[in-house]
């Protein structure tokens, strides 16, 4: 199974959350249609950045690092630019 991790940017004041999923779209719709009680107030979410991963466990170690400090360049990049970008991690 393939895993995404994902950095959505509201489109209404370009703030950013960071998760991950087996399934973006469907997690994307859930997020624009409110379902996800952290972002409703905040939407429409796009999708700024994305991941692919083969393991929920490299998912889940990628979005502990996107949640954190170390990943200010990226976040501030995408806070500033509507970006998108994708990565495919291998194995």
């Amino acid at each position: 199974m393939q895993y995404f991790v994902y950095i959505l940017k509201s489109n209404k004041d370009s703030s950013l959350y960071t998760g991950y999923t087996s399934n973006l779209k469907e997690r994307l719709d859930r997020h624009n249609n409110g379902k996800i009680s952290s972002t409703k107030h905040k939407i429409p979410f796009e999708i700024a950045y994305f991941e692919t991963h083969s393991t929920l466990e490299k998912a889940l170690a990628r979005e502990r690092y996107l949640k954190s400090s170390k990943a200010k360049n990226l976040k501030n990049s995408l806070r500033r630019h509507h970006t998108f970008g994708g990565y495919s991690s291998v194995g």
